[in-house]
């Protein structure tokens, strides 16, 4: 078994809807596969009336697939091709990496699965078939008191600084928001880069793992962070 050890110093910890993959993987099978209803629950999370894990739940619920269709739907579905580098380069540096996500464990392992890299650990919600006429379920082992996303990555974030590594979060929404405030550093896609930069996150903004590759290194030599730290204004750095 691979050592969860930190050589470096470093943990890091991976969104993958929008992050590693390249689209949404439930919005994918929503758009082809979901019963009408779907888009209210949508709009209802959208609105903060519901969190996702009960909008997740829900629209779980409404998938109309089999087994085969899903797993040829999944095979259609690709992963940013730096990745599987970026992957190889974490290991060989002995920095632990962990995918967190609010997505559905199957799907994130079959797809990682063609390209070797199913055995990465992961925490995600449980995908599993339901008693019919319902088709699917979703179950949330990592959901936390208080939290109403299906993965809290909060409290997975603080685990990991608990073993007394530096935590860096790889992300690019809404749901990455919260562990962003609790890790030491990240690399931020997207809608992601506007929250660090409105709350004062260390960070560096990313289009892909092409970029991470050559950022990593700097970060686990410890030259990244410290050009971060000179960046920041004096009034703030002792605030």
């Amino acid at each position: 078994m691979r050592s969860c050890t930190s050589v470096t110093g470093w943990t890091i910890l991976c969104d993958f809807d929008g992050t590693i993959s390249v689209e949404d993987v439930i919005d994918s099978l929503l758009d082809r596969f979901g019963r009408p209803g779907w888009e209210t629950l949508e709009q209802d999370w959208r609105a903060g009336r519901i969190g996702s894990r009960d909008c997740m739940t829900g629209q779980v619920a409404l998938l109309d697939m089999n087994r085969e269709e899903l797993d040829r739907h999944l095979s259609s579905l690709w992963i940013d091709h730096a990745f599987p580098a970026f992957v190889k380069q974490a290991r060989e540096s002995g920095t632990p990496i962990r995918i967190v996500s609010d997505g559905l464990d199957y799907a994130i392992k079959q797809i990682l699965a063609r390209y070797g890299l199913d055995d990465l650990p992961l925490a995600a919600n449980h995908l599993a078939p339901a008693t019919p006429p319902q088709k699917w379920q979703l179950t949330s082992p990592f959901q936390a008191e208080g939290c109403r996303s299906g993965t809290c990555k909060c409290a997975v974030a603080a685990q990991a600084s608990r073993s007394g590594a530096k935590t860096l979060l790889i992300g690019d929404g809404a749901s990455d928001f919260c562990a962003a405030d609790r890790v030491d550093f990240v690399f931020a896609k997207h809608r992601l880069i506007e929250h660090c930069r409105a709350a004062g996150i260390p960070y560096v903004p990313i289009t892909g793992f092409e970029d991470a590759l050559e950022l990593l290194p700097r970060l686990l030599d410890g030259s990244l962070l410290a050009e971060h730290e000179t960046a920041i204004p004096a009034d703030r750095a002792v605030a």
